[in-house]
């Protein structure tokens, strides 16, 4: 049997009061272990308290001052001490005393007189146990760590894709920029706004709520596959381009949805992304593109990006408009509630309108885009 573990010599803490016994126990465990002596339950405690740990205690019960059933209860009540093994050494041999101390956290109960074979095999016994313990505790925390590591890998990734498909949009449209991020600030302004409703609180819990912030830029990245004569068009459209703008809705909900069959899973931001993408242009009462939808059949998220992208469609300034005053586009949107907007989002809207207001002054416009060409077609 070796009496190793890890390369170094488990140490062990012998309690109790009699100096025979003490010496007993102590020429039986020196050649196999690194031997620690405590003559009382007070000194015990100072030594398992110390920076000197003990791999595992031997303690009497009897012993003036501190029992030993107080040393481990003590023991067993502090982070740092409760891993510890205590072996209770004792002449109290009655059934009730053995369940006491095993109650109290130890993990064998030897009556004395004792059998040096028996405490030789019951201390290296526990010695391994705690040593597998303690090796499941690193690896349970190592796979803790990993888990944190991963999660932060696969936030980190979410984060990248968007911005990278945040970017394309741009790129074919490089003013679009600022509406994204006031969209997004925009829904998220709503969805904290109402995650205590009754009828939105089951839908808008915490990780929720995160993930439509984050998937909200892509709700216009159907954009790219408008052609340039269209999408970069300065004036109004005709009907029949009108017709091909609609299809954005659908061309980027598609591509989203092709990107999470390919990676063959389905991934909660993705889910968001689709939603909003498709159904922002939806509208309360079904006048809405590209499916007729309404009422609540309209995706939550997609209804929380409509009130947004309207709002910010009436106040930003187009070569083709001017942008509508804050007042005026408050006043519209209050007009359509439960036409085009789902009621109690206006409601949220409306209490929230300064805050939309603080986010449109924060990411402004530089110069007049050209962007947003819903409702351009005559």
């Amino acid at each position: 049997m070796s009496a190793t573990e890890g390369g170094s010599v488990p140490s062990v803490l012998i309690v109790d009061d009699t100096p025979d016994n003490r010496l007993l126990l102590s020429e039986l465990l020196k050649p196999l272990y690194r031997v620690q002596l405590a003559a009382d339950g007070a000194e015990a405690l100072a030594i398992a308290n110390g920076e000197d740990k003990p791999d595992i205690i031997l303690l009497d019960v009897m012993m003036p001052g501190v029992s030993g059933f107080d040393v481990c209860r003590q023991l067993k009540a502090k982070q740092d001490t409760r891993d510890i093994p205590v072996i209770f050494l004792t002449t109290l041999d009655a059934a009730e005393d053995e369940t006491r101390g095993l109650v109290l956290g130890a993990v064998d109960y030897i009556t004395k007189p004792i059998s040096p074979p028996v405490v030789l095999v019951r201390v290296a016994t526990h010695l391994r146990l705690k040593a597998a313990a303690e090796f499941l505790r690193d690896k349970n925390a190592y796979l803790e760590q990993e888990v944190v590591r991963r999660t932060v890998q696969t936030r980190t990734a979410q984060e990248v894709t968007i911005l990278a498909l945040t970017s394309l949009a741009e790129a074919r449209d490089n003013e679009t920029g600022n509406h994204i991020r006031r969209t997004q600030h925009y829904v998220k302004a709503l969805a904290d706004h109402l995650k205590d409703h009754p009828r939105f609180a089951a839908e808008l819990d915490d990780a929720t709520r995160k993930l439509l912030f984050q998937s909200a830029p892509l709700h216009d990245i159907g954009k790219i596959g408008i052609p340039d004569y269209i999408l970069l068009k300065p004036g109004r459209l005709t009907p029949e381009e009108y017709e091909v703008m609609k299809t954005h809705t659908t061309i980027g909900r598609d591509a989203l949805q092709r990107a999470e069959d390919q990676l063959g899973m389905n991934l909660p931001f993705l889910r968001l992304a689709k939603e909003m993408a498709h159904g922002h242009q939806e509208r309360w009462n079904g006048s809405g593109y590209p499916e007729g939808r309404s009422g609540e059949d309209i995706p939550l998220s997609a209804r929380l990006m409509a009130v947004a992208d309207v709002y910010d469609a009436l106040i930003s300034p187009r070569v083709y408009k001017r942008g509508m005053p804050h007042n005026e586009a408050t006043a519209f949107i209050a007009q359509r509630r439960g036409v085009d907007f789902d009621p109690d989002i206006v409601d949220a809207f409306l209490q929230l309108q300064g805050e939309f207001e603080a986010i449109a002054r924060r990411f402004h416009d530089d110069v007049a885009g050209h962007s947003l060409h819903e409702g351009r077609a005559v």
